[in-house]
């Protein structure tokens, strides 16, 4: 449940990314958010492991 809760953070921080990038920030910069995607699906990826 976890890993699929992060997971879908990361989605969504992609979709931000590109909301941003098509000329309309939302609290972070589009590579902001891009990072803050690889870092969701790390850790989710890693939860999953873990179970």
């Amino acid at each position: 449940m976890v890993s699929q809760v992060l997971m879908g953070g990361a989605i969504i921080s992609v979709l931000l990314a590109g909301i941003g990038y098509m000329g309309s920030d939302i609290w972070l910069a589009s590579t902001q958010w891009l990072l803050v995607a690889a870092v969701l699906a790390l850790f989710g990826v890693y939860t999953r492991m873990e179970s």
